[in-house]
């Protein structure tokens, strides 16, 4: 082995140092083990280096854009610098406008208000809920889903091909999936939005913190993802894209910072006039902590390098397939098939097992976080799962006894800080459940299935 290779090997062994890898939890059945962490694709773990910035810059935090004072303007200077380097991150266009907002939920309301008047949208049933449902004052068509990625397309290309040519049009699409983790044809949706003059927005919340990804390169007019998906958990997203709907859309929110000039009328009323920059959908004192954590985890991303993150992601979705694989009372869910390219993010029912259930005895028997439910992606998992999408079910909730068939699924996600044992004990503690049951009792509590004390 040449030294360049044992040097890669060995980087792919070795996960990015994220907060919490030491935590111990009890068990039900006595003592205790070192969490597994396996629940990214709702919230990642900080990693060491964000935290080690955030409280870097900590003391010195100060108002932004409002203060003459050091602290102050240090404080704006990260807050704008941020900017340039999550624009960075993103291989934004010159004339792009990157807005810090909560979340991606936060970032598609945003641009859902923005939109022009007479506004059409087409959106997959199978997105997240943050890209399904918030746009509701627009025209909205909801497609299928689709069972390969060139069936994705050409169910968008003859949507568009009805449309009202005339009028203004929006795709909403996922780059990476929040319940199979499969990725999407994001450039050649793009491209078929284009070709009939609509216009793409891609929800990276799950793309961006697995792949590089590049507005200019996938070709799409704006982006959405949050921190606390980029191991930058402190309460802020980002969308960027382009600037004229956005600019000429009332402010998202209305108050200080969006405003330039407030002045009374004669009648008593006010005339406002609002900023054409990003602030004019940035009201109030921003999130600076969080705003600066983003940029932190795109440069650390970036510094670790994609190729071997990619790589090293790769092997610990092989070992987690291939494991799964072994148990024949276990079904993985997927929408476009084995081979197709995927992040971190799998989910599976198991045979004779309420998901809830299976999920609360690897938390309490093995120390195991992950996620059960429907994922707030409701009608493709009941797609998945081959029940009518009218049937009532409540995300999380065990709603059957252990063997008898309910509306739920087993998440496992994981990325750049998931050490090998996690992955390794995750199959470990599938099988033996699967073999040998729960050794614990549980019960029903709040909606939770739960150890029963």
């Amino acid at each position: 082995m040449s030294v360049s290779t044992a040097a890669l090997a060995q980087t792919l062994c070795a996960p990015l140092p994220v907060l919490g890898r030491d935590v111990t939890v009890p068990l039900v059945t006595g003592g205790e083990v070192t969490y597994a962490a396996l629940d990214y694709a709702a919230s990642a773990p900080a990693l060491q280096r964000v935290w080690d910035d955030v409280a870097a810059y900590a003391p010195y935090y100060g108002s932004v854009h409002r203060g003459a004072g050091y602290l102050s303007q240090l404080s704006t200077d990260l807050f704008e610098n941020a900017r340039r380097t999550v624009a960075e991150f993103l291989d934004c266009r010159a004339d792009d406008q990157l807005i810090f907002t909560r979340s991606t939920t936060d970032s598609l309301n945003l641009l859902a208000q923005a939109l022009p008047a007479d506004c059409q949208v087409f959106v997959f049933e199978t997105e997240h809920h943050a890209s399904l449902l918030p746009w509701k004052d627009a025209r909205v068509t909801y497609l299928n889903a689709p069972r390969t990625p060139r069936q994705a397309v050409e169910t968008l290309e003859r949507a568009l091909a009805d449309r009202d040519p005339y009028g203004p049009a929006l795709v909403c699409v996922t780059g990476a999936s929040n319940v199979t983790g499969e990725l999407w044809p994001v450039r050649e949706l793009a491209a078929a939005a284009h070709a009939h003059g609509a216009r793409i927005v891609l929800d990276a919340a799950q793309l961006a913190p697995h792949h590089p990804v590049s507005v200019q390169d996938l070709d799409v007019d704006w982006i959405a993802f949050s921190g606390h998906k980029l191991y930058a958990p402190f309460g802020s997203g980002v969308l960027a894209g382009r600037a004229d709907w956005l600019q000429a859309a009332d402010p998202y929110l209305a108050g200080g910072g969006a405003s330039r000039k407030v002045t009374r009328r004669e009648d008593g009323g006010v005339d406002v006039e609002w900023h054409e920059s990003a602030a004019r959908h940035e009201a109030g004192s921003p999130n600076v902590i969080g705003v600066y954590s983003i940029a932190s985890a795109c440069k650390a991303l970036t510094e670790a390098g994609f190729d071997t993150l990619v790589a090293r992601e790769q092997c610990l979705i092989s070992k987690v397939r291939e494991g799964l694989a072994e148990v024949p009372e276990v079904r993985i869910l997927s929408l476009f098939g084995d081979d197709a390219p995927r992040v971190g993010v799998i989910s599976f029912v198991v045979e004779g097992w309420n998901s809830s259930h299976f999920a609360a005895a690897l938390s309490a028997e093995y120390g195991i976080g992950v996620r059960d439910g429907l994922f707030c992606a409701h009608p493709l998992v009941r797609t998945l799962l081959g029940s009518d999408p009218q049937t009532q079910g409540e995300c999380g909730a065990p709603e059957a006894a252990p063997g008898e068939k309910s509306l739920n699924a087993i998440r496992v996600s994981f990325g750049a800080g998931t050490p090998d044992e996690h992955v390794e004990r995750f199959v470990s503690a599938v099988k033996e459940l699967v073999h040998d049951g729960a050794k614990w009792t549980y019960r029903t509590e709040d909606g939770r299935c739960v150890p029963a004390v």
